[in-house]
């Protein structure tokens, strides 16, 4: 019953200074509004950025890098045993990019419930003959079906399909930037040579643009059977095994357990791209942190009304506490007043930031470097309404509590006597 009266009573005070209400109300809806836009823009932004990286990045690459050799003959003799060998200008060691026994390691990763799916690859470098010059490139040999399914290798292609590659034999996909330099198109016949010498012809069925600029002026895609056939290697040839994980944050525990049960070298993804997702990192941070002063402005907002409200009721606030209204219903009452505020006020927020998010995700965004990109990116993680909502409450809620505990000590006495 109490709790009833306090709440009309606090309806009374917000309806006798709806002016005042309303513009506190529209403070919170205002900073709602922008938390929500700021925060689903900025992450939408993240996420367009990180997917032209980690779309295209596995969680694991298995691989066989070239390195010096780490055991000397000096070292490994019994006659320099006990000496200490100082060995200059190492050279590499002649290694083959192969990875051995792919076939049992592909077979034991696929058997593994933690792996979402595998694209066996081979990577060589190449020369794009155009005239008298050759333009230095990469060509990989993928597993079509593989690359499209982990690796959305459909959505970059922007001339020709991507299955062509399967379908056709002896063609090739050219990035972008690379068929502007070879002033190629489709159906053209590029020529390349291979770094022993070879020569070939493949004809171009399609182009490939991932919106990094240097990416695509060196890359260039094939079917793995192409690229064995051009580097005369058999079938079982494979120089990079790419993993796709179910949980993307097992990738760096499990790179080490692969490299120490298939002894061969293993990067995880996060090792990769260290200062990319630094970067994503940080301009979410400053989107949290712009979008909750916004709310901590508001709740200022909020306090000074409340003070205000409170300065000019002190006959009222007399009043209740001589008819035997003790100091926490007064206190319980203007609390009513601030959460009502920022029920009212965030619930218009929520409202207003998806409304104003739609017609952002509506905006044309046409640029070349991203032509799969027709709109500006939004997010619309339902997280972020969740922390919006509850912020706006505890915002809110301690714009009034300080004000009402100020309330709640007011002595009846020395106001109606002051009158």
């Amino acid at each position: 019953m109490k709790l009833k009266l306090n709440a009309e009573i606090a309806k009374k005070l917000l309806i006798a200074r709806w002016r005042q209400t309303l513009v506190a109300a529209v403070g919170v809806t205002f900073s709602i509004t922008m938390f929500i836009t700021l925060l689903s823009f900025m992450t939408g932004l993240n996420d367009l950025l990180d997917n032209l990286i980690l779309n295209r990045t596995p969680h694991i690459n298995l691989y066989n890098d070239i390195r010096p050799s780490q055991n000397m003959p000096a070292d490994l003799s019994i006659e320099f045993k006990n000496y200490h060998n100082f060995i200059s200008s190492v050279k590499v060691k002649n290694r083959d990019a192969d990875i051995y026994n792919n076939n049992a390691i592909i077979k034991t990763l696929k058997s593994d419930n933690r792996i979402k799916g595998i694209a066996p690859k081979v990577i060589t470098q190449v020369f794009f003959n155009t005239g008298q010059s050759v333009i230095a490139g990469v060509i990989n040999g993928i597993d079509v079906e593989a690359e499209k399914n982990l690796f959305f290798f459909d959505d970059y292609i922007t001339k020709g399909k991507s299955i062509d590659l399967k379908n056709i034999s002896n063609s090739i996909i050219l990035g972008k930037g690379l068929a502007d330099k070879l002033l190629a198109n489709i159906g053209d016949i590029i020529y390349i040579s291979t770094t022993q010498g070879e020569t070939f012809s493949l004809k171009l069925v399609g182009i490939f643009q991932s919106g990094l600029h240097d990416f695509d002026k060196t890359q260039s895609f094939a079917s793995l059977s192409t690229v064995q056939k051009i580097l005369k290697k058999p079938a079982n040839y494979i120089t990079d095994i790419q993993i796709k994980l179910f949980d993307v944050n097992k990738a760096p525990a499990m790179a080490k357990e692969f490299n120490k049960t298939f002894e061969t070298d293993a990067e995880d993804i996060q090792t990769a791209n260290a200062q990319f997702e630094t970067g994503s990192f940080i301009r979410t941070i400053i989107a949290y942190s712009v979008g909750i002063t916004l709310l901590i402005v508001a709740g200022f907002g909020i306090y000074n009304i409340l003070n205000m409200m409170i300065y000019e009721k002190m006959d009222s606030i007399a009043i209740l506490k001589a008819t035997g209204f003790a100091g926490r219903d007064v206190k319980n009452i203007f609390i009513m007043i601030a959460v009502w505020i920022g029920l009212f006020g965030g619930t218009l927020g929520l409202i207003f930031g998806f409304l104003l998010s739609s017609v952002i995700d509506q905006i044309p965004f046409n640029t070349a470097a991203l032509p799969t990109i027709k709109t500006f990116p939004i997010n619309y993680n339902p997280y972020f309404y969740i922390i919006g909502s509850v912020f706006s409450l505890i915002t809110t809620y301690f714009a009034g509590y300080f004000p009402a505990r100020k309330a709640s000590k007011i002595d009846p006495v020395i106001i109606i006597r002051g009158k």
